[in-house]
C-alpha cells in the first residue's frame, strides 16, 4: 500500500465537475450524524465502517474520479488507501476536508438525502402543488367527506405511524394504484409522508400523470400533523391491492408520456445485452416493492423502489453524472415514472420497455455479498465459556439500534471507525483479555473489524462464527439498551420524525429547515435540477 498522501482536488473542481454534469463521486467517510450536521450538496455519506460492503454496488466503475473527504478527523486518508486497495485508481482527497470547503465559499447541507429534499422543495416552490395542513384533513375526516389518504412512504415506515385511515401506496405504486383506490373523479385524494418530500412528490405525480381527481399533498405529513397536536394510527397494514387492467392502460399511457417529455429514454429489453460505454458509470435498478423483486428479477439489476430511488439518490446513485437505467417487470408504468422524476433531478435516465415476466427469473439477493479473507473464528460455545471467566472482550460493531435492540450479555458496542478508542475504553475497566472477538448482525462486518485489529490488539482475534444470529439461534441469553458502549451511538441520526414521542422544537426545525433549500439551492449553484412547468 502506498505511503505517500493521496493528491488532492480543490473544491472548485469538484464544483465545476458537478455544473458541467461529468461524472464525480464525491463521498464523505465519516458517520451519518456528523455527516448529517454539516456536508456538501452532492457529497454521498459512506461510513468508513462499511466502505468494503458498500462501495462495490455503490461504485460499480473501478475507474470512476472519487474524491473522499471528511471534517478534519483523518477519516479520509484512510478511506482513500482501502478505496485504492479494492481497484479503484482515480482517488483524491477534498484540499482541506470540509473546512477547505467552505473556506472556498462552497454552500454546506444539513441532514441527509438532501438533494432530493431540496428537489422536492424546488418543485413545490416552482409549479406550487397544492397542500392542506392537517387541520384541514382532519376537518374532512371528521365530516366523512369523500376523501382517500394515501401514504408514499416505505411500507415499514407507514408502519410505525401513519394519518387515520390512510393506505399505503410508496411513491412508485402512486399511478399504477390510484385510479382503483379513488375510481370515482370526485374522491379527494391526499398523498402524505413523515415530512414533506415524498408528500409533494407523490401529490405531484398524480398530477403530472392527469388523474381526474382533485389532489392536494398533506402538509407537512406526519410531523404536521404531530404539531397539531392531532393522533396517529400506529401498526397498520392497509396496503394497495391489485391494479386493474384499465388502470394500468391509463397509467401506462400517462407514464410514459411524461418519461419522455422529461427527457428520460425508453430502451428496448434487447439493449439490455449491451453494455454501458466505456467510461461511464451505470447504475441498474428494479424500482418494484422488494416482495416483487426477492420473487424474481432482471439479471445484475439491484432493488430500488421508485419512491426511495428518487428519495435517496445519493445513497443509489453516489456517482453524479451517472447513467440510471430502471426496469418494472413490465407493467410499464413504475419505471417510467420513475424516471420522469429522475431526469428532472439532472440524471441520464432510461427505462425498460417489451420486458415480460419470464426475463424476470433472477433471484440472487441485494446488495451483494463481498469475498472476504477468512479471520479465525469461535463457536458460541467457545465465547460463552471466555465470556463467563472474564478472559474474554466481545465487541459487537453492528449498527447501534441492533445492538440497543438486542445484544449478547457482556458485549460491548463499538464502531469499527474507532476500534482503537473502544479497545482503550474498555481496557479502562476490564482486565486484560486472553482473546478478543468480534461479532455484529452482519459476520461480514465483524470480519472486517477483525482484520483491522489482526497483529494491533492486546489479544488474539477472532470472529464469532455466524455473527451474534448464531448465538441467539441456540437459545443463549439476550440483553437490550444502551449499556457497555465503547463509542459513542454516531452511526445514525435520529430523523426528528422518528417514533412519536419528538419534541416538537426539534420537528419545527425541521420544517422550517426543509423550507430554506430552495435558497440554499440557488446559492450553491451545482443541482442542474430541472423541474416539468407545465404537466401534461
Amino acid at each position: 500500500m502506498p505511503t505517500e498522501p493521496p493528491p488532492t482536488t480543490s473544491s472548485e473542481t469538484v464544483r465545476a465537475a458537478l455544473r458541467s454534469g461529468a461524472e464525480i463521486a464525491l463521498l464523505d467517510v465519516r458517520e451519518e450524524d456528523p455527516f448529517s450536521r454539516a456536508h456538501p450538496l452532492f457529497a454521498a455519506q459512506l461510513s468508513l465502517a462499511r466502505l468494503e460492503l458498500d462501495a462495490p454496488w455503490r461504485l460499480p466503475r473501478r475507474d470512476v474520479s472519487i474524491v473522499v473527504c471528511d471534517d478534519g478527523e483523518g477519516l479520509a486518508e484512510i478511506a482513500a488507501r482501502r478505496l485504492q486497495a479494492l481497484g479503484y485508481p482515480q482517488i483524491t482527497l477534498l484540499a482541506g476536508g470540509l473546512p477547505g470547503w467552505r473556506a472556498s465559499g462552497g454552500e454546506v447541507f444539513q441532514d441527509v438525502n438532501v438533494p432530493s429534499k431540496a428537489f422536492g422543495e424546488l418543485v413545490e416552490h416552482e409549479v406550487h402543488t397544492p397542500s392542506l395542513s392537517a387541520d384541514e384533513v382532519k376537518a374532512l375526516l371528521d365530516r366523512g367527506a369523500d376523501i382517500v389518504v394515501l401514504d408514499a412512504r416505505r411500507l415499514e415506515e407507514y408502519q410505525t405511524m401513519n394519518i387515520p385511515g390512510g393506505i399505503s401506496v410508496p411513491g412508485a405504486e402512486l399511478a399504477l394504484r390510484v385510479r382503483d383506490l379513488a375510481p370515482d373523479p370526485a374522491t379527494r385524494v391526499i398523498v402524505n409522508c413523515a415530512g414533506r418530500t415524498r408528500s409533494i412528490i407523490g401529490a405531484q405525480s398524480l398530477m403530472n400523470a392527469g388523474i381526474p381527481n382533485p389532489v392536494s399533498a398533506l402538509r407537512n405529513g406526519t410531523i404536521g400533523w404531530t404539531l397539531a397536536g392531532l393522533e396517529l394510527e400506529h401498526g397498520q397494514s392497509r396496503r394497495f391491492g391489485e391494479a386493474s387492467a384499465a388502470s394500468r392502460e391509463a397509467a401506462r399511457h400517462a407514464a410514459r408520456a411524461l418519461a419522455e417529455r422529461a427527457g428520460a429514454r425508453c430502451l428496448p429489453v434487447e439493449a439490455l445485452a449491451t453494455p454501458a460505454p466505456a467510461g461511464r458509470t451505470e447504475y441498474r435498478y428494479d424500482v418494484r416493492t422488494p416482495q416483487e423483486y426477492a420473487a424474481g428479477h432482471l439479471p445484475g439489476f439491484g432493488s430500488a423502489q421508485g419512491g426511495q430511488l428518487v428519495q435517496e439518490t445519493d445513497v443509489f446513485a453516489p456517482v453524479r453524472g451517472a447513467r440510471i437505467v430502471v426496469a418494472d417487470g413490465g407493467d410499464e408504468v413504475r419505471a417510467p415514472m420513475t424516471a420522469h422524476w429522475l431526469a428532472q433531478m439532472g440524471w441520464d435516465v432510461a427505462w425498460i420497455e417489451g420486458l415480460s415476466p419470464e426475463r424476470c427469473k433472477d433471484r440472487t439477493p441485494w446488495p451483494p455479498r463481498v469475498a472476504l479473507p477468512p479471520a479465525p473464528g469461535v463457536q458460541p460455545e467457545e465465547l460463552a465459556a471466555g465470556l463467563a471467566t472474564g478472559a474474554a472482550w466481545l465487541l459487537d460493531v453492528s449498527a447501534s439500534a441492533a445492538y440497543v435492540q438486542r445484544h449478547i450479555p457482556g458485549a460491548w458496542w463499538a464502531l469499527r471507525s474507532q476500534l482503537p478508542q473502544a479497545l482503550a475504553q474498555i481496557a479502562r475497566t476490564a482486565p486484560a483479555p486472553r482473546s478478543i472477538v468480534l461479532t455484529a448482525a452482519d459476520e461480514q462486518l465483524a470480519q472486517l473489524a477483525a482484520h483491522d485489529l489482526a497483529g494491533h490488539a492486546p489479544a488474539p482475534v477472532a470472529v464469532l462464527a455466524g455473527g451474534t444470529a448464531a448465538w441467539f439461534a441456540q437459545g443463549r441469553p439476550a440483553a437490550s439498551g444502551e449499556e457497555r458502549l465503547a463509542s459513542p451511538r454516531i452511526d445514525r441520526y435520529r430523523r426528528p420524525y422518528e417514533g412519536t414521542e419528538n419534541a416538537q422544537r426539534a420537528m419545527q426545525a425541521y420544517l422550517d429547515w426543509e423550507y430554506g433549500l430552495v435558497e440554499q439551492l440557488a446559492r450553491d449553484g451545482t443541482h442542474r435540477f430541472r423541474v416539468l412547468r407545465h404537466p401534461a
